[in-house]
Protein backbone atom coordinates (compact mmCIF):
# COMPACT_ATOMS: atom_id res chain seq x y z
CA UNK A 1 0.00 0.00 0.00
CA UNK A 2 1.04 3.64 -0.35
CA UNK A 3 2.19 5.06 2.94
CA UNK A 4 2.64 8.58 1.62
CA UNK A 5 -1.04 9.37 2.10
CA UNK A 6 -1.28 8.51 5.77
CA UNK A 7 -2.58 11.52 7.65
CA UNK A 8 -3.44 12.10 11.27
CA UNK A 9 -6.62 10.63 12.68
CA UNK A 10 -8.02 14.10 13.36
CA UNK A 11 -7.44 15.27 9.79
CA UNK A 12 -8.80 12.01 8.39
CA UNK A 13 -11.93 12.42 10.48
CA UNK A 14 -12.49 15.97 9.25
CA UNK A 15 -11.89 14.96 5.66
CA UNK A 16 -14.15 11.92 5.87
CA UNK A 17 -17.06 13.70 7.51
CA UNK A 18 -17.23 16.50 5.00
CA UNK A 19 -16.44 14.39 1.93
CA UNK A 20 -19.32 11.99 2.43
CA UNK A 21 -22.01 14.70 2.16
CA UNK A 22 -21.79 15.14 -1.58
CA UNK A 23 -25.36 16.21 -2.29
CA UNK A 24 -24.56 19.84 -1.54
CA UNK A 25 -26.82 22.70 -2.53
CA UNK A 26 -25.11 25.28 -4.72
CA UNK A 27 -25.54 28.04 -2.15
CA UNK A 28 -25.11 25.97 1.00
CA UNK A 29 -22.83 27.14 3.80
CA UNK A 30 -20.34 24.87 5.52
CA UNK A 31 -20.46 24.30 9.25
CA UNK A 32 -17.80 26.56 10.73
CA UNK A 33 -14.49 24.78 11.23
CA UNK A 34 -12.01 25.47 14.03
CA UNK A 35 -9.51 28.13 13.01
CA UNK A 36 -6.52 25.82 12.77
CA UNK A 37 -4.07 24.54 10.20
CA UNK A 38 -5.49 21.03 10.38
CA UNK A 39 -9.03 22.28 9.73
CA UNK A 40 -7.86 24.38 6.78
CA UNK A 41 -6.01 21.37 5.37
CA UNK A 42 -9.16 19.27 5.66
CA UNK A 43 -11.22 21.86 3.83
CA UNK A 44 -8.62 22.20 1.09
CA UNK A 45 -8.68 18.40 0.71
CA UNK A 46 -12.46 18.59 0.33
CA UNK A 47 -12.04 21.12 -2.45
CA UNK A 48 -9.22 19.34 -4.30
CA UNK A 49 -10.49 15.78 -3.96
CA UNK A 50 -14.28 16.11 -4.21
CA UNK A 51 -14.06 14.23 -7.52
CA UNK A 52 -12.27 11.24 -5.98
CA UNK A 53 -15.30 9.11 -5.19
CA UNK A 54 -16.99 9.73 -8.54
CA UNK A 55 -13.85 9.12 -10.58
CA UNK A 56 -13.18 5.91 -8.67
CA UNK A 57 -16.39 4.27 -9.84
CA UNK A 58 -19.55 5.93 -11.14
CA UNK A 59 -17.91 8.51 -13.42
CA UNK A 60 -15.76 5.70 -14.78
CA UNK A 61 -18.85 3.61 -15.54
CA UNK A 62 -20.66 6.52 -17.16
CA UNK A 63 -17.92 7.85 -19.41
CA UNK A 64 -16.13 4.61 -20.27
CA UNK A 65 -19.28 2.69 -21.19
CA UNK A 66 -20.67 5.58 -23.24
CA UNK A 67 -17.61 5.35 -25.51
CA UNK A 68 -16.47 2.56 -27.83
CA UNK A 69 -14.17 1.18 -25.12
CA UNK A 70 -16.75 -0.91 -23.27
CA UNK A 71 -19.95 -2.85 -23.56
CA UNK A 72 -21.63 -3.29 -20.19
CA UNK A 73 -23.18 -6.77 -20.11
CA UNK A 74 -25.30 -8.72 -17.62
CA UNK A 75 -25.55 -12.39 -16.65
CA UNK A 76 -29.14 -13.70 -16.45
CA UNK A 77 -30.14 -10.63 -14.45
CA UNK A 78 -26.90 -10.46 -12.47
CA UNK A 79 -25.50 -6.93 -12.83
CA UNK A 80 -28.49 -5.84 -14.91
CA UNK A 81 -29.58 -3.26 -12.31
CA UNK A 82 -32.48 -1.90 -14.32
CA UNK A 83 -30.27 -1.62 -17.42
CA UNK A 84 -28.36 1.23 -15.79
CA UNK A 85 -25.06 0.45 -17.54
CA UNK A 86 -26.36 -1.34 -20.63
CA UNK A 87 -28.40 1.78 -21.44
CA UNK A 88 -25.22 3.82 -21.23
CA UNK A 89 -23.48 1.44 -23.64
CA UNK A 90 -26.38 1.62 -26.08
CA UNK A 91 -26.54 5.45 -26.07
CA UNK A 92 -30.04 5.30 -24.65
CA UNK A 93 -29.16 6.73 -21.24
CA UNK A 94 -32.19 7.08 -18.99
CA UNK A 95 -32.22 9.76 -16.29
CA UNK A 96 -33.95 7.39 -13.86
CA UNK A 97 -32.39 4.01 -14.64
CA UNK A 98 -28.86 5.42 -14.73
CA UNK A 99 -29.35 7.88 -11.89
CA UNK A 100 -26.47 6.39 -9.87
CA UNK A 101 -23.99 7.12 -12.66
CA UNK A 102 -25.46 10.46 -13.78
CA UNK A 103 -25.63 11.74 -10.20
CA UNK A 104 -21.85 12.23 -10.24
CA UNK A 105 -22.98 15.69 -11.34
CA UNK A 106 -23.68 16.31 -7.64
CA UNK A 107 -20.19 15.16 -6.62
CA UNK A 108 -18.60 17.54 -9.11
CA UNK A 109 -20.90 20.39 -8.14
CA UNK A 110 -20.00 19.76 -4.51
CA UNK A 111 -16.39 20.40 -5.45
CA UNK A 112 -17.40 23.80 -6.82
CA UNK A 113 -19.28 24.59 -3.61
CA UNK A 114 -16.29 23.55 -1.50
CA UNK A 115 -13.97 25.77 -3.54
CA UNK A 116 -16.35 28.72 -3.37
CA UNK A 117 -16.83 28.52 0.37
CA UNK A 118 -13.08 28.51 0.93
CA UNK A 119 -12.58 31.38 -1.50
CA UNK A 120 -15.21 33.41 0.31
CA UNK A 121 -13.66 32.69 3.70
CA UNK A 122 -10.10 33.39 2.55
CA UNK A 123 -10.96 36.76 1.04
CA UNK A 124 -8.92 38.43 -1.65
CA UNK A 125 -5.78 39.49 0.19
CA UNK A 126 -2.42 39.32 -1.55
CA UNK A 127 -1.15 37.01 1.18
CA UNK A 128 -3.73 34.39 0.16
CA UNK A 129 -2.88 34.22 -3.56
CA UNK A 130 -0.98 30.94 -3.20
CA UNK A 131 -4.16 29.32 -1.87
CA UNK A 132 -6.71 31.20 -3.96
CA UNK A 133 -5.25 30.51 -7.42
CA UNK A 134 -5.19 26.68 -7.12
CA UNK A 135 -8.72 26.72 -5.69
CA UNK A 136 -9.94 28.72 -8.67
CA UNK A 137 -8.13 26.27 -10.96
CA UNK A 138 -9.90 23.35 -9.27
CA UNK A 139 -13.24 25.16 -9.58
CA UNK A 140 -12.59 25.76 -13.29
CA UNK A 141 -11.76 22.07 -13.73
CA UNK A 142 -15.00 20.96 -12.08
CA UNK A 143 -16.96 23.44 -14.21
CA UNK A 144 -15.19 22.04 -17.28
CA UNK A 145 -16.29 18.49 -16.41
CA UNK A 146 -19.93 19.58 -16.14
CA UNK A 147 -19.76 21.59 -19.36
CA UNK A 148 -17.95 18.85 -21.27
CA UNK A 149 -20.51 16.17 -20.43
CA UNK A 150 -23.78 18.05 -19.84
CA UNK A 151 -23.47 21.23 -21.93
CA UNK A 152 -25.09 24.31 -20.38
CA UNK A 153 -23.70 24.69 -16.87
CA UNK A 154 -24.07 27.17 -14.00
CA UNK A 155 -21.20 29.62 -13.63
CA UNK A 156 -21.05 29.62 -9.84
CA UNK A 157 -18.84 32.37 -8.50
CA UNK A 158 -18.47 32.60 -4.72
CA UNK A 159 -19.59 36.25 -4.92
CA UNK A 160 -23.13 35.10 -5.78
CA UNK A 161 -23.41 32.50 -3.02
CA UNK A 162 -25.67 34.75 -0.95
CA UNK A 163 -27.97 35.57 -3.85
CA UNK A 164 -31.41 34.19 -3.08
CA UNK A 165 -32.35 33.91 -6.75
CA UNK A 166 -32.33 30.54 -8.47
CA UNK A 167 -29.08 29.48 -10.09
CA UNK A 168 -29.47 29.14 -13.85
CA UNK A 169 -27.48 27.09 -16.34
CA UNK A 170 -25.40 29.33 -18.60
CA UNK A 171 -25.03 28.56 -22.32
CA UNK A 172 -22.16 26.20 -23.01
CA UNK A 173 -20.24 28.71 -25.14
CA UNK A 174 -20.35 31.28 -22.32
CA UNK A 175 -19.12 28.68 -19.85
CA UNK A 176 -16.18 27.78 -22.10
CA UNK A 177 -15.18 31.43 -22.35
CA UNK A 178 -15.53 31.88 -18.58
CA UNK A 179 -13.30 28.86 -17.95
CA UNK A 180 -10.72 30.29 -20.33
CA UNK A 181 -10.76 33.69 -18.62
CA UNK A 182 -10.49 32.11 -15.16
CA UNK A 183 -7.53 29.95 -16.12
CA UNK A 184 -5.67 32.78 -17.83
CA UNK A 185 -6.25 35.02 -14.80
CA UNK A 186 -4.79 32.61 -12.25
CA UNK A 187 -2.30 30.59 -14.26
CA UNK A 188 0.82 32.50 -13.21
CA UNK A 189 -0.21 32.51 -9.54
CA UNK A 190 -0.48 28.71 -9.36
CA UNK A 191 2.60 26.82 -8.14
CA UNK A 192 5.13 25.76 -10.74
CA UNK A 193 6.84 23.24 -8.46
CA UNK A 194 6.44 19.58 -9.45
CA UNK A 195 7.05 17.36 -6.44
CA UNK A 196 5.32 15.03 -4.04
CA UNK A 197 4.14 18.14 -2.18
CA UNK A 198 2.19 19.40 -5.21
CA UNK A 199 1.19 16.00 -6.61
CA UNK A 200 -2.56 15.72 -7.11
CA UNK A 201 -3.10 19.47 -6.68
CA UNK A 202 -3.56 22.23 -9.27
CA UNK A 203 -0.32 23.70 -10.62
CA UNK A 204 0.30 26.11 -13.47
CA UNK A 205 1.04 23.04 -15.61
CA UNK A 206 -2.36 21.58 -14.78
CA UNK A 207 -3.84 24.92 -15.88
CA UNK A 208 -1.94 24.71 -19.18
CA UNK A 209 -3.15 21.15 -19.77
CA UNK A 210 -6.75 22.16 -19.05
CA UNK A 211 -6.42 25.15 -21.37
CA UNK A 212 -5.06 22.91 -24.12
CA UNK A 213 -7.98 20.50 -23.63
CA UNK A 214 -10.43 23.41 -23.72
CA UNK A 215 -8.90 24.85 -26.89
CA UNK A 216 -8.65 21.59 -28.84
CA UNK A 217 -12.40 21.13 -28.17
CA UNK A 218 -13.32 24.76 -28.82
CA UNK A 219 -15.57 23.93 -31.79
CA UNK A 220 -17.43 21.41 -29.64
CA UNK A 221 -18.06 23.85 -26.82
CA UNK A 222 -18.83 27.06 -28.71
CA UNK A 223 -21.01 25.64 -31.49
CA UNK A 224 -24.19 23.58 -31.32
CA UNK A 225 -22.64 20.14 -31.23
CA UNK A 226 -26.10 18.57 -30.87
CA UNK A 227 -27.07 19.78 -34.35
CA UNK A 228 -26.84 17.39 -37.29
CA UNK A 229 -25.16 20.21 -39.22
CA UNK A 230 -22.23 20.47 -36.80
CA UNK A 231 -18.93 19.46 -38.41
CA UNK A 232 -15.81 18.12 -36.70
CA UNK A 233 -13.65 19.72 -39.42
CA UNK A 234 -14.87 23.31 -39.02
CA UNK A 235 -11.82 25.59 -38.56
CA UNK A 236 -10.92 26.04 -34.90
CA UNK A 237 -9.87 29.58 -34.00
CA UNK A 238 -8.05 28.39 -30.86
CA UNK A 239 -5.57 25.95 -32.39
CA UNK A 240 -2.55 28.23 -31.92
CA UNK A 241 -3.65 28.92 -28.35
CA UNK A 242 -3.74 25.16 -27.80
CA UNK A 243 -0.21 24.87 -29.18
CA UNK A 244 1.00 27.74 -26.97
CA UNK A 245 -0.40 26.05 -23.85
CA UNK A 246 1.22 22.75 -24.84
CA UNK A 247 4.52 24.49 -25.50
CA UNK A 248 4.63 25.95 -22.01
CA UNK A 249 4.45 22.42 -20.60
CA UNK A 250 6.99 21.08 -23.10
CA UNK A 251 9.50 23.89 -22.51
CA UNK A 252 9.28 23.44 -18.73
CA UNK A 253 11.20 20.14 -19.12
CA UNK A 254 9.51 18.97 -15.92
CA UNK A 255 7.65 16.10 -17.60
CA UNK A 256 8.69 13.27 -19.88
CA UNK A 257 7.77 9.88 -21.33
CA UNK A 258 10.59 7.91 -19.72
CA UNK A 259 8.39 5.72 -17.50
CA UNK A 260 7.32 2.35 -18.86
CA UNK A 261 3.72 2.25 -20.03
CA UNK A 262 2.55 -0.56 -17.77
CA UNK A 263 4.33 0.68 -14.65
CA UNK A 264 2.67 4.09 -14.91
CA UNK A 265 -0.69 2.61 -14.01
CA UNK A 266 0.31 -0.10 -11.51
CA UNK A 267 -0.70 0.20 -7.87
CA UNK A 268 2.81 1.52 -7.10
CA UNK A 269 2.39 4.64 -9.26
CA UNK A 270 2.51 8.13 -7.84
CA UNK A 271 4.50 11.36 -7.83
CA UNK A 272 7.52 9.61 -9.33
CA UNK A 273 5.71 9.21 -12.68
CA UNK A 274 6.96 12.11 -14.83
CA UNK A 275 4.19 11.69 -17.39
CA UNK A 276 1.52 12.71 -14.84
CA UNK A 277 0.70 16.43 -14.88
CA UNK A 278 -2.44 16.14 -12.75
CA UNK A 279 -3.66 12.94 -11.13
CA UNK A 280 -6.16 11.78 -8.55
CA UNK A 281 -4.28 10.02 -5.72
CA UNK A 282 -5.80 6.86 -4.28
CA UNK A 283 -4.79 4.68 -1.37
CA UNK A 284 -6.69 1.58 -0.25
CA UNK A 285 -6.58 2.82 3.35
CA UNK A 286 -6.53 6.62 3.49
CA UNK A 287 -7.81 7.74 0.07
CA UNK A 288 -10.40 5.16 -0.88
CA UNK A 289 -12.85 4.89 -3.76
CA UNK A 290 -10.90 3.45 -6.70
CA UNK A 291 -12.31 0.03 -7.70
CA UNK A 292 -11.79 -0.44 -11.45
CA UNK A 293 -10.66 -4.07 -11.13
CA UNK A 294 -13.98 -5.01 -9.56
CA UNK A 295 -15.84 -4.47 -12.84
CA UNK A 296 -13.07 -5.38 -15.31
CA UNK A 297 -12.13 -8.76 -13.80
CA UNK A 298 -14.26 -11.55 -15.29
CA UNK A 299 -17.25 -12.53 -13.17
CA UNK A 300 -15.70 -15.57 -11.46
CA UNK A 301 -12.10 -14.48 -11.68
CA UNK A 302 -11.82 -14.17 -7.90
CA UNK A 303 -11.87 -17.91 -7.29
CA UNK A 304 -9.02 -20.24 -6.39
CA UNK A 305 -6.69 -20.62 -9.37
CA UNK A 306 -8.43 -17.52 -10.70
CA UNK A 307 -7.49 -14.49 -12.77
CA UNK A 308 -4.74 -13.39 -10.38
CA UNK A 309 -2.01 -15.33 -8.63
CA UNK A 310 -3.65 -14.51 -5.28
CA UNK A 311 -7.21 -15.60 -4.59
CA UNK A 312 -9.63 -12.71 -4.12
CA UNK A 313 -11.76 -12.78 -0.98
CA UNK A 314 -14.11 -10.12 -2.36
CA UNK A 315 -16.24 -10.84 -5.42
CA UNK A 316 -15.93 -9.07 -8.76
CA UNK A 317 -18.53 -7.88 -11.25
CA UNK A 318 -16.97 -8.56 -14.63
CA UNK A 319 -19.65 -6.63 -16.49
CA UNK A 320 -17.33 -4.14 -18.26
CA UNK A 321 -16.06 -5.91 -21.36
CA UNK A 322 -13.94 -4.33 -24.09
CA UNK A 323 -15.77 -3.99 -27.40
CA UNK A 324 -14.27 -6.06 -30.23
CA UNK A 325 -13.99 -2.88 -32.30
CA UNK A 326 -11.87 -1.14 -29.68
CA UNK A 327 -9.64 -4.18 -29.18
CA UNK A 328 -8.70 -3.97 -32.87
CA UNK A 329 -6.69 -0.82 -32.07
CA UNK A 330 -4.15 -2.92 -30.16
CA UNK A 331 -2.74 -4.46 -33.32
CA UNK A 332 0.72 -2.89 -33.42
CA UNK A 333 3.58 -5.41 -33.04
CA UNK A 334 5.85 -4.78 -30.07
CA UNK A 335 3.56 -2.11 -28.59
CA UNK A 336 3.93 -2.03 -24.79
CA UNK A 337 0.30 -0.93 -24.54
CA UNK A 338 -0.75 -4.40 -25.67
CA UNK A 339 0.23 -5.70 -22.22
CA UNK A 340 -2.73 -3.98 -20.55
CA UNK A 341 -5.21 -6.07 -22.57
CA UNK A 342 -6.14 -9.56 -21.39
CA UNK A 343 -6.65 -10.84 -24.91
CA UNK A 344 -4.88 -11.38 -28.21
CA UNK A 345 -3.08 -8.28 -29.48
CA UNK A 346 -0.24 -7.35 -31.82
CA UNK A 347 0.63 -10.13 -34.26
CA UNK A 348 -2.15 -12.28 -32.74
CA UNK A 349 -4.91 -9.69 -33.13
CA UNK A 350 -6.87 -11.86 -35.61
CA UNK A 351 -7.23 -14.75 -33.18
CA UNK A 352 -10.76 -14.86 -31.79
CA UNK A 353 -10.15 -16.66 -28.49
CA UNK A 354 -7.60 -16.07 -25.74
CA UNK A 355 -6.31 -18.70 -23.31
CA UNK A 356 -6.21 -17.02 -19.91
CA UNK A 357 -3.22 -17.49 -17.63
CA UNK A 358 -3.04 -16.10 -14.12
CA UNK A 359 -1.55 -12.64 -13.73
CA UNK A 360 1.24 -12.13 -11.24
CA UNK A 361 0.32 -9.78 -8.41
CA UNK A 362 3.76 -8.17 -8.29
CA UNK A 363 4.33 -7.52 -12.00
CA UNK A 364 0.90 -7.54 -13.59
CA UNK A 365 2.24 -9.91 -16.24
CA UNK A 366 0.86 -13.38 -17.12
CA UNK A 367 2.35 -16.44 -15.44
CA UNK A 368 2.58 -19.95 -16.89
CA UNK A 369 -0.36 -21.10 -14.72
CA UNK A 370 -3.70 -21.42 -16.47
CA UNK A 371 -6.77 -19.77 -15.02
CA UNK A 372 -9.37 -22.46 -14.36
CA UNK A 373 -12.90 -22.49 -12.97
CA UNK A 374 -14.22 -25.66 -11.35
CA UNK A 375 -11.63 -27.61 -13.30
CA UNK A 376 -12.40 -26.03 -16.68
CA UNK A 377 -9.82 -23.94 -18.54
CA UNK A 378 -10.77 -20.28 -18.90
CA UNK A 379 -10.77 -18.82 -22.40
CA UNK A 380 -11.92 -15.31 -23.37
CA UNK A 381 -13.64 -14.63 -26.68
CA UNK A 382 -12.94 -11.36 -28.49
CA UNK A 383 -16.50 -11.06 -29.75
CA UNK A 384 -19.42 -10.76 -27.34
CA UNK A 385 -22.27 -13.20 -27.94
CA UNK A 386 -25.56 -12.66 -26.14
CA UNK A 387 -27.30 -15.65 -24.61
CA UNK A 388 -30.02 -17.49 -26.51
CA UNK A 389 -31.97 -20.69 -25.91
CA UNK A 390 -33.63 -21.40 -22.55
CA UNK A 391 -32.58 -20.43 -19.06
CA UNK A 392 -32.63 -22.73 -16.02
CA UNK A 393 -36.31 -21.96 -15.44
CA UNK A 394 -37.26 -22.94 -18.99
CA UNK A 395 -37.81 -19.36 -20.15
CA UNK A 396 -36.79 -18.48 -23.69
CA UNK A 397 -33.79 -16.17 -23.85
CA UNK A 398 -34.28 -13.53 -26.53
CA UNK A 399 -31.33 -11.14 -26.94
CA UNK A 400 -32.36 -7.60 -26.09
CA UNK A 401 -31.09 -4.43 -24.45
CA UNK A 402 -30.32 -6.36 -21.25
CA UNK A 403 -27.12 -7.41 -23.09
CA UNK A 404 -27.36 -10.72 -21.27
CA UNK A 405 -24.47 -13.12 -21.85
CA UNK A 406 -25.81 -15.83 -19.54
CA UNK A 407 -24.64 -16.92 -16.10
CA UNK A 408 -22.33 -19.69 -17.30
CA UNK A 409 -18.60 -19.96 -17.81
CA UNK A 410 -19.15 -19.23 -21.50
CA UNK A 411 -21.25 -16.17 -20.68
CA UNK A 412 -18.90 -14.79 -18.02
CA UNK A 413 -15.92 -14.94 -20.39
CA UNK A 414 -17.38 -12.98 -23.30
CA UNK A 415 -15.10 -10.12 -24.34
CA UNK A 416 -11.51 -9.22 -23.58
CA UNK A 417 -10.59 -7.34 -20.38
CA UNK A 418 -8.51 -4.35 -19.41
CA UNK A 419 -5.85 -4.83 -16.73
CA UNK A 420 -4.40 -1.36 -17.16
CA UNK A 421 -5.05 -0.30 -13.56
CA UNK A 422 -3.76 -3.55 -12.13
CA UNK A 423 -4.80 -4.05 -8.49
CA UNK A 424 -2.77 -5.14 -5.49
CA UNK A 425 -4.90 -8.12 -4.53
CA UNK A 426 -3.64 -8.03 -0.94
CA UNK A 427 -5.12 -4.56 -0.43
CA UNK A 428 -8.17 -5.39 -2.55
CA UNK A 429 -8.91 -8.26 -0.16
CA UNK A 430 -8.30 -6.41 3.11
CA UNK A 431 -9.83 -3.05 2.22
CA UNK A 432 -13.11 -4.05 0.57
CA UNK A 433 -12.09 -3.87 -3.12
CA UNK A 434 -10.26 -0.55 -2.78
CA UNK A 435 -7.19 -0.09 -4.96
CA UNK A 436 -3.99 1.93 -4.63
CA UNK A 437 -3.68 3.02 -8.28
CA UNK A 438 -3.61 6.76 -8.86
CA UNK A 439 -5.68 7.81 -11.88
CA UNK A 440 -4.11 10.41 -14.19
CA UNK A 441 -6.31 13.20 -15.48
CA UNK A 442 -3.77 15.12 -17.57
CA UNK A 443 -0.59 13.53 -18.92
CA UNK A 444 2.40 14.74 -20.85
CA UNK A 445 1.54 12.19 -23.55
CA UNK A 446 -1.76 14.03 -24.00
CA UNK A 447 0.09 17.32 -24.38
CA UNK A 448 2.18 15.78 -27.17
CA UNK A 449 -0.81 14.35 -29.01
CA UNK A 450 -2.95 17.48 -28.58
CA UNK A 451 -0.18 19.58 -30.10
CA UNK A 452 0.15 17.04 -32.93
CA UNK A 453 -3.59 17.20 -33.58
CA UNK A 454 -3.69 21.00 -33.43
CA UNK A 455 -1.00 21.25 -36.12
CA UNK A 456 -2.74 18.68 -38.33
CA UNK A 457 -5.98 20.65 -37.99
CA UNK A 458 -4.23 23.80 -39.23
CA UNK A 459 -2.28 25.27 -36.32
CA UNK A 460 1.22 26.68 -36.68
CA UNK A 461 4.08 24.29 -35.91
CA UNK A 462 6.56 25.47 -33.25
CA UNK A 463 9.80 24.40 -31.55
CA UNK A 464 10.86 22.50 -34.66
CA UNK A 465 8.07 19.95 -34.10
CA UNK A 466 6.08 18.32 -36.87
CA UNK A 467 3.02 16.10 -36.58
CA UNK A 468 5.24 13.14 -37.45
CA UNK A 469 7.92 13.96 -34.87
CA UNK A 470 5.33 14.50 -32.13
CA UNK A 471 3.39 11.36 -32.99
CA UNK A 472 6.57 9.30 -33.05
CA UNK A 473 7.51 10.46 -29.56
CA UNK A 474 4.54 8.38 -28.41
CA UNK A 475 5.31 5.43 -30.67
CA UNK A 476 8.97 5.41 -29.63
CA UNK A 477 8.43 5.26 -25.88
CA UNK A 478 5.95 2.37 -26.19
CA UNK A 479 8.23 0.56 -28.69
CA UNK A 480 5.58 0.57 -31.44
CA UNK A 481 6.35 1.01 -35.16
CA UNK A 482 7.04 4.65 -35.98
CA UNK A 483 5.34 6.51 -38.84
CA UNK A 484 7.21 7.61 -41.95
CA UNK A 485 4.65 10.35 -42.68
CA UNK A 486 2.57 12.97 -40.92
CA UNK A 487 -0.43 11.28 -39.27
CA UNK A 488 -3.93 12.06 -40.43
CA UNK A 489 -6.80 12.66 -38.03
CA UNK A 490 -7.92 9.02 -38.07
CA UNK A 491 -4.43 7.87 -37.10
CA UNK A 492 -4.37 10.40 -34.25
CA UNK A 493 -7.77 9.27 -32.98
CA UNK A 494 -6.68 5.63 -33.09
CA UNK A 495 -3.46 6.46 -31.25
CA UNK A 496 -5.37 8.32 -28.58
CA UNK A 497 -7.52 5.21 -28.13
CA UNK A 498 -4.45 3.05 -27.50
CA UNK A 499 -2.75 5.58 -25.25
CA UNK A 500 -5.66 6.71 -23.06
CA UNK A 501 -7.78 3.59 -22.51
CA UNK A 502 -9.55 3.84 -19.13
CA UNK A 503 -8.55 7.49 -18.67
CA UNK A 504 -11.98 8.92 -19.52
CA UNK A 505 -11.08 10.96 -22.60
CA UNK A 506 -12.41 8.56 -25.25
CA UNK A 507 -15.98 9.92 -25.26
CA UNK A 508 -14.58 13.44 -25.53
CA UNK A 509 -12.31 12.38 -28.40
CA UNK A 510 -15.03 10.54 -30.33
CA UNK A 511 -17.29 13.59 -30.25
CA UNK A 512 -14.53 16.00 -31.30
CA UNK A 513 -13.51 13.76 -34.20
CA UNK A 514 -17.13 13.28 -35.34
CA UNK A 515 -16.97 9.57 -34.58
CA UNK A 516 -19.42 9.25 -31.69
CA UNK A 517 -22.23 7.88 -33.87
CA UNK A 518 -20.07 5.18 -35.47
CA UNK A 519 -21.39 1.63 -35.18
CA UNK A 520 -19.86 -0.41 -32.35
CA UNK A 521 -21.06 -2.90 -29.79
CA UNK A 522 -24.82 -3.48 -29.82
CA UNK A 523 -26.08 0.09 -29.87
CA UNK A 524 -27.58 -0.05 -33.38
CA UNK A 525 -29.07 -3.48 -32.71
CA UNK A 526 -31.23 -2.30 -29.82
CA UNK A 527 -31.36 1.49 -30.13
CA UNK A 528 -32.80 2.73 -33.45
CA UNK A 529 -32.13 6.31 -32.29
CA UNK A 530 -28.41 5.78 -31.60
CA UNK A 531 -27.41 8.28 -34.31
CA UNK A 532 -29.23 11.14 -32.59
CA UNK A 533 -26.63 13.94 -32.26
CA UNK A 534 -28.36 15.17 -29.11
CA UNK A 535 -26.80 12.21 -27.31
CA UNK A 536 -23.45 14.01 -27.56
CA UNK A 537 -24.65 15.55 -24.30
CA UNK A 538 -25.63 13.40 -21.34
CA UNK A 539 -29.00 13.78 -19.62
CA UNK A 540 -29.26 15.29 -16.18
CA UNK A 541 -29.89 12.77 -13.41
CA UNK A 542 -33.36 12.70 -11.89
CA UNK A 543 -31.81 13.69 -8.55
CA UNK A 544 -30.21 16.74 -10.16
CA UNK A 545 -33.46 17.85 -11.77
CA UNK A 546 -35.36 17.37 -8.53
CA UNK A 547 -32.84 19.53 -6.68
CA UNK A 548 -32.97 22.26 -9.34
CA UNK A 549 -36.64 22.68 -10.20
CA UNK A 550 -35.93 25.58 -12.58
CA UNK A 551 -33.74 23.43 -14.83
CA UNK A 552 -35.01 21.50 -17.83
CA UNK A 553 -33.74 18.19 -19.14
CA UNK A 554 -31.32 18.20 -22.07
CA UNK A 555 -33.05 17.81 -25.41
CA UNK A 556 -33.59 14.28 -26.66
CA UNK A 557 -34.06 12.65 -23.26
Amino acid sequence: MKTRYFISAALLALTTVSCTDLDVDIKSQYTEYPDSEIALSARINNAYYAFRGALGRRYDELISCNSDEYTAVSFDGDYLNGRDMSNISLHMVNADASNSQLAVYNDIQAGIVNCNQLLMDLGEGEDQVSLIAPLRAARAFYTFLLMDNWGDTPIIDYKVLDDNSAIERSPRAEVAKWIESELLAIRDDCPSEVSEATYGTPTCWMVDALLAKLYINWNVYTQDVTSSSWSSTTPNEKLNDCITACDRVIKSQLFNLNDGYKEKFMYTNGAQIKDFIYAMPYDAVTAQGMSYARFRTWRRGQNDNGFYSIEMTNSVGGNMTLTPQFVELFCLPGDDRNTVIAGNTGENIDEESFDVYQYDNATGMPTNVRNTYKGDLVTFSKSITLATGYDEDGNLRVPNADLNCGATLTGWTQGYRSIKFFPDINDYNVYSRNQDNDVPIFRYADIILMKCEAIVRGGTATLGDTPQSLFNQIRKYVHAPELNHDPDLQEILDERGREFLDEHWRRNDLIRFGDFERDWGFKYDYNPDAANPQYRLLPLARDVLNANANWTQNEGY
